[in-house]
């Protein structure tokens, strides 16, 4: 539910200016078996139906990060559907418990994996223990993921590709080679890999005043047909027109990066934070439009107040766009997410977000979530915006 706004000129991705309410659903089933030693095949079919807020515009950290492509009626899609290869190479071995997408076993502390078909490209990167996962944590899309890592999708989230992981004692790396969607945004995924994207991660465990945690180090590459701000906004200026991403797109290259660290601080609580950057006279693809972004926050479990299984996070979010993608939105044009007709006064987006989740059982949890977003879509002239949310999580 979002709380009035005040009216700037609208656009077609503006934010609702008044009260809204959405719903959304999704069942999953995660169907595994072993197909050799080592080698896991999944397939995940999933039921998903509802609507993000404003037909999910309006705010670049927008506040559903388990929301694709919106449908009035349920529909049926093969979200996963990878073959994933473990290759032993010695050092201590560990106990593997069965979770989603992972069978019980044994793996060795040095050890290769091997991931390909179709899967999304944040179940390998970016992976964070406190903020990674809508169905369990936070909900904001610029603070469940690096909210400048424009990854290869489709509108649900999902690429096909492959890729490559290592681990050795305390260090891993990875590195891998996706599509992108035919055009930014699509439902559809390009079929020729002409358009791809190459992440690559380093990550080092570490501890801290004798507690775990891990820091990441990515970049990726991305390599689209893909529209200059720049040009779109001179061509508009020049015809007196709106600029138009679509009529100018030609091949490019982008990159970007940035840091992501988890860190467990108390047997009970847990601290996050990501900094993250993007080329910005490029338009944004697949995920958001975000060219730097700053998030930090704190997860708390509930064992202080005899409920262990519950927790409570609060986190921080501050997103920005490239002086270039400023003047384009203030030209009139329209991102994937963002695009309130002539932007006049843009700010950094800047997010509040805290969450409680009750464990009703082992198998079912209850959240409730609550953010405040001010300057969404980077407009100073709209919000700020309270949004209120309801979560419940089903999982055996």
């Amino acid at each position: 539910m979002t709380a009035p706004l005040a009216h700037a000129d609208d656009g077609a991705n503006s934010l609702s200016a008044g009260n809204e309410g959405k719903e959304n659903f999704d069942v999953t089933l995660y169907g595994g078996m072993r197909l050799w030693r080592g080698a896991e095949l999944w397939l995940n079919p999933e039921v998903d139906q509802g609507f993000g807020l404003s037909n999910t515009h309006g705010v670049a950290g927008f506040p559903n990060g388990e929301i694709g492509a919106g449908n009035a009626d349920p529909y049926i899609r093969l979200q996963d559907a990878f073959i994933r290869q473990t290759i032993n190479l010695g050092g201590a071995t560990n106990k593997v418990e069965a979770d989603i997408n992972q069978m019980p076993g044994r793996n060795s502390t040095d050890r290769l994996v091997v991931t390909a078909g179709k899967f999304s490209v944040t179940d390998i990167f970016d992976n964070n223990h406190y903020a990674h996962d809508p169905r369990n944590d936070f909900l904001n899309f610029a603070i469940i993921d690096m909210g400048s890592f424009d990854y290869a999708s489709d509108a649900w989230g999902y690429t096909e590709g492959a890729s490559l992981e290592g681990y050795w004692s305390r260090f891993a790396a990875r590195a891998g080679f996706f599509v992108m969607s035919k055009v930014p945004g699509s439902e559809m995924l390009e079929t020729n890999f002409s358009e791809f994207q190459i992440p690559v991660e380093l990550e080092e465990d570490h501890t801290f005043m004798g507690n775990p945690g891990k820091l990441r180090a990515l970049f990726f590459l991305t390599h689209a047909q893909m529209a200059s701000y720049d040009e779109a906004t001179q061509i508009a200026i020049a015809t007196v027109t709106t600029p138009d991403l679509a009529d100018i797109r030609s091949t490019h290259t982008k990159m970007g990066g940035g840091l992501n660290l988890e860190q467990q601080l108390t047997d009970t609580l847990g601290a996050f934070a990501r900094v993250g950057y993007t080329q910005g006279s490029l338009e944004a693809y697949d995920f958001t439009d975000i060219n730097e972004t700053a998030s930090f926050g704190l997860s708390l479990n509930g064992k202080n107040w005899n409920r262990p299984k519950d927790t409570v996070g609060l986190g921080f979010a501050v997103n920005n766009i490239s002086n270039q993608g400023k003047e384009f939105l203030a030209a009139g044009g329209m991102g994937i997410l963002v695009g309130d007709g002539q932007l006049s006064d843009a700010a950094a987006e800047q997010i509040i977000e805290t969450y409680y989740s009750f464990s009703v059982t082992d198998y079912a949890k209850l959240s409730a979530d609550y953010q405040f977003i001010d300057n969404p879509a980077y407009n100073t002239q709209r919000g700020p915006v309270s949004v209120f949310g309801v979560r419940g999580h089903i999982q055996f």
